[in-house]
This record gives C-alpha cells, structure tokens and sequence, in this order.
C-alpha cells in the first residue's frame, strides 16, 4: 500500500521542551495478515511519500503502529537531490528510529541512528543493522526519525518504505563488552586515539580493521565513538588485548557541533536533538560525565556544516584541537585554545586539557594521525581518562615522533607536562625539551606572551631545546614542533605540540 504524506492525517509542529519537531500522522499496521498468511507469505508492507519544505524543524518523526507478532522491521528510505545554484544548500535527509518507549529527549526509546550513512536497516531480537541496536519488535507506537539536515529551495521529497516481516522473534544476545584494563606497562607514556568511525556510522571500515590498524600505528587505546549511537559497543570485545584498551563512547553530532563522549560506561546512549539555544547541553554533558566519561568537544572550528562548535567550552574537559591530518581550521583551534590558557594562567583558574584524534572513517583516513600520548599510571580505562583530564599528555602526528618537555627552577624543582612548577616569580626557570623523529622540523616555545624561542632541529629529527624564563614573564609554556612552512605568512603544519607547564605559585 502507498500513503502520501496529505493522507496520513493532520500534521503538528510540537514543541517538546527542546528542537521543534514535526510529527506526521500514523501510519497504521491495524490490518496485517497473521505470519504466512497472504500473497506476502506474513510481510506486510506500507510506503509512504511526502515533501518537507525549506525551513523544516531538525527533525520529522513518523509514527509505525506496530501489531503483536512482528519478528523483523525493515526500513528503507530515498529523497530526491535536485540540482542547486552553487552555493545554495542541497538536500540531505538522515534516517534513524525510536521504539515504543517513545521519542523523549533522553529517554529510553532510541533504537538506531545511521544518518545518511544508509538507505535501509533491519532491526530483529537476535540481529540489527550495524548502527541500531537488537531487541524485541514490540507492539506499540515507534517513530521513524528522519533529520533534514538540508532541504533544497526545492523542498525536499522523500519516500519511506516499512515492511513488517512476522513470526517467533529470536533471542537477543546478552552484550560483551571489552575489558577495562590491558596489560600496559605501569606508569608510563600510553599512545591513543579517540575519534575513529566504522560501519556502525558513517565510516566505511570494519571493526576488525580499525583495530588491526590501531596496532600498526604503535597505539595502546582507542575510543569508539559513532555519530549518535552507541551500536558498536556490543562489538568490540573480541577485538581488545593485552596491547589494546578499546574504550566505550559516542560522537554526540548536534547541528551546533560535535562533542566526544570519550570513555562513558559500555552501551551509554548520549541524546543529542538539541541545539545551543535549547540550553540543553550542560545536562547532557553531565550525563557523560555520570556515565563515567568525558566531555571533549570535536574539531570546533571545522567547516563543515553543523560542525562549527557553539555550546562554549564551560562543560569541556579536554578539547580536540587537531583533528585528523593538519589544517587551517587546527590552527584556529589550536590559537583559539592557547588564548584560553593565557586566561586561565593569570587567573590561576581552571583550564581545558588539549587532545588530538584521527577522526579516520575509511581508505585512506589514517588510524592515529594524530595521536595523544598520555602519561598514565596504567593502561586502564580510569587511568587513561584521568590523564587525559589532567593534561598530562601531548599530541603526536605519529608513533615515530616522541617528546620530553619539563620545567625547573628553585632548589631543583621539577614540572612536567600538565603540571605547575611552583616557584616565586622572580626565580629563574629552565625549559627543556626533547624530540626525536621530527626529521626537517623546527622546535619552538609558547607562552602567553607569544612565540618566544625557537630553534630548527637537526636534519636526524632528534634533538634538545632549553630556554630561560622566570613566572613574572610567562605564566605558562608549552613546545610546538612544527614542519617546514608551506605557505608564507603562517606557521608550517605541526608534527607535536604539549600541554603546557604553568610557572609560579
């Protein structure tokens, strides 16, 4: 049967405390034939067509009455992509679904999100498709959730087919999830990256062969973190080691930027249907945080669109600064955070650890480029994240480039990276660092007074810098390594930065 959008009944806009949303009439399954009953053989199918206008609320839910006896649902979905003028935005329509339980922000109902990643899905007790999560169809009124994430001056025509296929659902497995602890070395520099995509969101690569490349990079944890769901988590148990932490997380991707949820319990589910004006994030960041977590905003000033981050900083623990292979849009990050830590310095008030991921999604996306290596007192989840949380980490572009970077002054006093050398504010402190594999790079320090020092390495990548300061002239300092210029006027691509030191008591 084919219902067109007009023949479902009246349409709202209902306002549910957070992002209006559109919610379309019902579309019924009342009718369906008993399992092996019909010229269906017990599949029951309803398609249903509609064109949602420019201007659209961010998402448009439509309600499935589902019967008893439902073993699978499948879903597929397509949308016209008229051409547009350059410069105007084209259609773009993400998919996902919400159970019985209901469409509440935060509730219990979330059963999948694929984006636009997929034009179909399946969801059964025993089995779902990579992006959704297993269980029971039961009866009741579910909601296919579909995100318009651009509608062309055209509008935006869509056509969505449910298919009911009955009979005696499966047994839904009971999830593994991966250890919390590998082997590790006690306390020691610990490689990692946080932000990676399979096919259980919008990447394009197994979970398998993210975790054979993690172990080819020289990384000891990974963080699994799909756009808006958390699907992969029941996965990756047979893939952790000795020699590899697989963390649990999300990529919480909201029109208003994306946040990792890095390190929250195993099958945590982070809403995200809010924007800033919603004032909704400080909850949700609290959420992953409760959830064991953290909360580290992605990628902030990337260009994509709804990437751009505008929820502030306030709720982050940790903030991805390089994000992937070194770009403009990293160097605006990285400034944007060096002028928080000048802030933060003079104050002596908190500050925002910095961190670098890969965000790889397939061929040839790099696992561990870049990567953040974390002084840890193991290889624990609550070791990992604590020294993520505390700063006590610096970013690498790969495992060939290593650093050392400390503070002294005083009657020996020492400060490593993420720590403060207290000392009076006349008193002479010396900087050191080391770096090797950094071939053709030059070494330089930061302060909140600028560039201060820098110095080319030798043609082997491996050297040592020191430099003398006193806390009355930099409050902090922190060590850029950086490749030859490419454009003149701005800085060459960095091969590894730290975390600074803060000087004075």
């Amino acid at each position: 049967m084919c219902k067109d959008e007009h023949a479902l009944g009246r349409r709202g806009l209902l306002v549910t405390g957070a992002a209006a949303a559109l919610t379309l009439g019902t579309v019924s399954f009342a009718n369906a034939a008993p399992a092996g009953a019909g010229d269906n053989t017990g599949d029951h199918t309803e398609v249903v067509r509609g064109t949602l206008p420019p201007g659209s609320p961010d998402f448009v839910y439509l309600p499935v009455e589902i019967p008893r006896g439902v073993r699978e649902l499948h879903v597929a979905y397509s949308y016209e992509r008229p051409v547009v003028p350059p410069g105007t935005q084209g259609n773009a329509l993400d998919i996902g679904i919400f159970d019985e339980r209901g469409t509440a922000l935060g509730g219990k109902g979330f059963r999948g999100w694929s984006g636009g990643a997929r034009t179909e899905f399946f969801i059964r007790a025993d089995e779902a498709t990579p992006g959704y999560i297993p269980g029971p169809v039961r009866a009741g009124t579910w909601h296919i959730a579909l995100g318009p994430y651009t509608v062309a001056p055209q509008g935006l025509a869509y056509e969505v087919t449910i298919t009911l296929r009955y009979g005696a659902p499966g047994r839904t497995p009971k999830p593994i999830y991966p250890p919390e602890r590998a082997k590790g070395r006690g306390r020691a520099w610990y490689r990692g990256d946080c932000h990676v995509h399979s096919v259980h969101s919008d990447g394009r690569r197994t979970l398998a062969e993210i975790a054979t490349l993690a172990r080819a990079a020289g990384l000891d944890f990974i963080n699994s973190s799909e756009h808006n769901t958390h699907s992969a988590h029941a996965h990756w148990a047979d893939l952790a080691g000795d020699d590899l932490l697989i963390l649990m997380g999300e990529e919480v991707t909201t029109r208003n930027g994306h946040v990792l949820a890095l390190g929250t319990d195993p099958g945590t589910f982070v809403d995200w249907r809010y924007r800033a004006k919603d004032n909704r994030f400080g909850h949700y960041a609290g959420e992953i945080r409760r959830a064991g977590g953290l909360v580290v905003p992605a990628h902030p000033h990337a260009t994509c669109i709804g990437c751009n981050w505008k929820f502030g900083f306030g709720e982050a623990d940790a903030l991805e600064v390089w994000n992937g292979p070194y770009t403009p849009d990293d160097e605006v990050s990285l400034a944007d955070w060096d002028s928080t830590l000048a802030v933060a310095a003079r104050s002596r008030g908190r500050w925002t650890p910095a961190m670098g991921n890969s965000d790889a999604h397939r061929d040839p996306d790099p696992i561990g480029t870049p990567q953040t290596v974390v002084l840890a007192d193991d290889l624990t989840r609550e070791a990992i994240l604590e020294g993520i949380s505390a700063g006590r980490s610096y970013v690498a572009e790969s495992k060939a480039v290593s650093l050392s970077f400390s503070a002294t002054g005083g009657r020996g006093k020492q400060a490593g990276i993420g720590e403060r050398l207290r000392v009076d504010e006349d008193t002479p402190v010396t900087v050191r660092l080391e770096v090797t594999g950094a071939p053709g790079c030059s070494a330089r320090f930061v302060t909140d007074q600028g560039v201060l020092h820098t110095v080319t390495l030798p043609a082997s990548g491996t050297g040592t810098v020191e430099w003398r300061t006193t806390p009355e002239y930099a409050t902090y300092v922190r060590a850029e390594v950086r490749h030859p210029v490419l454009v003149p006027g701005l800085p060459g691509p960095l091969a590894a930065f730290t975390n600074p030191v803060f000087l004075g008591k």
